[in-house]
């Protein structure tokens, strides 16, 4: 979509995903290896009574998925920023997420324009797993 297709309080609604076990290991592995991510054992242990996602691997399947949409398309030129991160509830193997988008902010340049969006991220439970800000410079 172009700058001009954006509105205000415009809403989407992304497809889902589901974070396996594998996939949650794998990214903490790599991006984050905090025993919370990577060791079942002491996980059962701790504060979450088991295995979660890292909040950036929960941040990064919301951006996925929102990207997904195609609502940005080929006019988007480059993220600006993210404020506002919030990583609510934890995410636990096979949690399904989905995202729920709204424009909360548009300002015009001359040849583009910064869309921002709050992506709002839930589980099955329809529980609110994590939100964030993030802008973008789309094309005119």
């Amino acid at each position: 979509m172009k700058f001009e297709e954006f509105t205000l309080g415009q809403t989407f609604k992304t497809s889902s995903l589901i974070l396996s076990r594998a996939s949650i290991m794998e990214f903490a592995a790599v991006y984050d290896p905090q025993y919370m991510h990577l060791d079942e054992a002491k996980a059962a242990q701790g504060r979450f009574k088991g295995l979660i996602a890292s909040g950036i691997q929960t941040m990064a399947v919301s951006f996925k998925l929102w990207v997904e949409t195609g609502a940005y398309g080929e006019e988007v030129v480059a993220g600006t920023g993210m404020n506002e991160i919030r990583f609510i509830k934890p995410v636990y193997p096979e949690d399904e997420l989905h995202v729920e988008v709204e424009v909360i902010g548009l300002e015009e340049r001359r040849r583009s324009g910064i869309v921002t969006v709050r992506l709002s991220t839930f589980n099955q439970k329809n529980e609110k797993v994590f939100s964030g800000e993030l802008s973008a410079l789309v094309s005119r």
